[in-house]
């Protein structure tokens, strides 16, 4: 019986995804195996020993303490794409109303209320004070073109602009899902300074925080529409509000509320709704939870922020064992690791060993049960993390 823990409150159809016989899950449970999370903030949580993996329901890991858990061989988990056309919709609406003051315009229509019949021709003479550009033919410059980023970017053709992209880490499968119509900016100088709409899409990351600072606006053209989507620390709204001010930026339009923000006529701030709509949820549950099954069920590890990507394609022989096995990536681990089982007379049916970083993984089968020291002489081994068996 496996144990889950759940930090928020995670998608029913989501967790019905657990088999019930063999799964435990509750908000409040002693000695987890795996932890389910969204947003709570993990970073002060003592979280249990028994805890093999951790998977959050969304794209950005920040509430998790990666760095600590990849000390310990616990596995962080993320579901990239579940969210992203839900975040896609709320960047369509953000680019119209970054030109297109609609949302003043509503609030002052509702002013208008108790004039009657007079209320028609009262709209007509203010609504000049909300005219604003059209997008079509404008151009959308995208940082970063992961899940999200491609289908802004995607988007934007659709919408009759010129699409400018910047990614020096794209991988294959993002860029395949690239619009052939999407220019790919050869430095990130280039986009800022062509762009009309300017739109972040990477992750926060010790070397990302502050991203969109006052030298990066310096770069962009004057009356530039800023948008961030993806987190709240990738942009300095210090120099954001200075860049307001001094007119280079037309217009700021962020799914993260923040004090100073929300005082700025020319800021548009939204509750962080990106991925809050049921479709992304169940999406994002959905991910997770199998990512989830297939690394304690299984050993295998799909969509990891802190380890490699490690797939046994062969199920668990008979009578077998799986061992998975975390390391220091050095030298002779695997080495060490089969000369160990090859002492205890344990025939190797199959074995996969991936690196990531400064971490190794590795997946073997072994063709009869495991005795507890031979785990022991695993575990003893210098660099080795820790040592999970599965028997079939």
């Amino acid at each position: 019986m496996y144990k889950i823990q759940t930090l928020n409150k995670i998608s029913p159809d989501g967790l019905a995804q657990f088999p019930r016989d063999d799964y435990e899950i509750a908000s409040e449970i002693l000695n987890p195996d795996a932890i389910l999370v969204r947003s709570a903030d993990m970073h002060e949580m003592d979280i249990p020993a028994t805890v093999k993996g951790i998977a959050r329901a969304g794209a950005g890991t920040n509430n998790i303490p990666t760095a600590e858990l990849t000390k310990k061989g616990v596995v962080v988990f993320n579901t990239p794409g579940a969210n992203a056309n839900a975040v896609k919709e709320l960047v369509v609406a953000a680019i119209l109303f970054a030109s297109r003051p609609v949302h003043k315009a509503a609030e002052w229509a509702k002013t208008l209320a108790g004039n009657g019949d007079k209320i028609p021709e009262m709209a007509e003479k203010g609504k000049s004070q909300f005219v604003g550009p059209e997008v079509k033919g404008k151009t959308l410059g995208v940082i970063g073109l992961g899940a999200i980023g491609a289908m802004v970017a995607n988007m934007g053709i659709d919408l009759g602009m010129t699409v400018i992209g910047y990614d020096p880490y794209i991988s294959v499968d993002a860029a395949w899902r690239l619009s052939r119509k999407v220019t790919h900016a050869e430095s990130l100088e280039s986009l800022l300074s062509k762009a009309d709409y300017v739109t972040v899409h990477i992750p926060q990351l010790d070397t990302t925080k502050g991203f969109i600072n006052a030298d990066r606006i310096a770069m962009m053209k004057k009356g530039v529409r800023l948008l961030n989507f993806a987190r709240g620390g990738l942009v300095v709204n210090k120099d954001v509000l200075d860049a307001i001010d001094s007119g280079k930026i037309a217009q700021f339009v962020t799914d993260f509320a923040d004090e100073e923000l929300l005082k700025n006529d020319k800021v548009i701030c939204l509750p962080h709704l990106g991925a809050s709509t049921p479709e992304a949820e169940d999406n994002c549950a959905f991910m997770a939870v199998a990512q989830l099954r297939d690394f304690l069920e299984n050993g295998n590890i799909t969509n990891s922020v802190n380890f490699p990507k490690c797939h046994m394609d062969e199920p668990i022989p008979e009578n077998g064992t799986r061992i998975c096995i975390a390391n220091s990536n050095v030298p002779n681990m695997v080495g060490q690791i089969t000369t160990i089982l090859a002492d205890a007379k344990l025939n190797i049916a199959a074995m996969v060993n991936q690196n990531r970083a400064d971490v190794a993984y590795n997946i073997i089968d072994v063709e009869n049960a495991v005795a507890a020291d031979v785990v022991q002489k695993l575990e003893a081994i210098d660099g080795v993390i820790n040592v999970r068996t599965i028997a079939k």
